[in-house]
């Protein structure tokens, strides 16, 4: 499509068209789609901003990330075609591994997948030889490395579906979710949930990973302050918020 540069959704339009053009490639599923529809309307609920609780718990995501002894930024399909750039950018400045797991496995899905990424410039990307299994799922999301997703201590799920994100809690694990839904699955399971769209939410990430590296006390302090349940909280307010001064402008 020719979508003019003044057009009010232009970014918007352009993320349909890529994702529809990755789908044709193998790289994103049909049920992606619907998927991403979904976040994209909790996105216009928010404004297409970074809310000053999303703020908060993506400074909150880049302590645990730099504390974390194996730090993991996990990739789906949808992910790696939205913005592999800056997952990319994130992983090196933590630095952490790039792990490819995805709901819809198969052998050819999972080569183009890491081969896209590694045409974007990533390096060492773990998944193609899945060792270890994630226990309490049954389905292909299990497979996992076990130096990757299995032995992580800090795990980046992007665009998470809720059921392997409560996995990996139940394995112990820190589990930073980016769900532009504050009341998903995923949010209600992670222990630092990010609501907000995937590419702010990663520049805000490596902006504050920049900001703190080696800086341990202000580190520390930040995962201290931090509240998931409290900030979860704010999000669905900032939300309701949002709608109310819409309405009012509106009358």
């Amino acid at each position: 499509m020719n979508i003019p540069t003044n057009h009010p959704r232009y970014r918007s339009l352009m993320t349909r068209e890529a994702l529809s053009e990755m789908v044709d490639k193998g790289l994103v599923t049909q049920t992606g789609l619907i998927s991403h529809g979904r976040g994209e309307a909790f996105d216009y609920l928010m404004g297409e901003r970074s809310l000053p609780s999303s703020l908060r718990a993506e400074r909150a995501a880049a302590a645990y990330l730099l504390r974390a002894k194996n730090p993991v930024v996990c990739v789906n399909g949808n992910a790696a075609a939205l913005d592999p750039g800056n997952l990319i950018s994130l992983a090196r400045e933590v630095p952490a591994k790039i792990e490819v797991n995805i709901f819809h496995r198969t052998e050819k899905r999972m080569e183009l997948l890491i081969s896209h990424m590694e045409e974007n410039g990533a390096e060492g990307v773990l998944g193609r030889d899945p060792d270890a299994r994630i226990p309490g799922l049954d389905s292909d999301r299990a497979l996992c490395t076990r130096t990757g997703i299995y032995d992580s201590d800090v795990i980046l799920v992007p665009i998470e579906d809720g059921d392997r994100a409560k996995a990996l809690a139940d394995m112990g694990k820190t589990v930073i979710s980016i769900d532009l839904n504050p009341l998903s699955r995923t949010s209600k399971a992670a222990t630092v949930s990010i609501s907000d769209e995937m590419t702010r939410a990663l520049e805000n990430i490596i902006g504050a990973v920049r900001e703190m590296k080696g800086r341990h006390e202000i580190i520390e302090e930040t995962i201290t302050a931090f509240s998931n349940e409290n900030n979860r909280k704010e999000a669905v307010e900032e939300i309701c918020s949002a709608l109310r001064n819409e309405m009012k402008g509106g009358a």
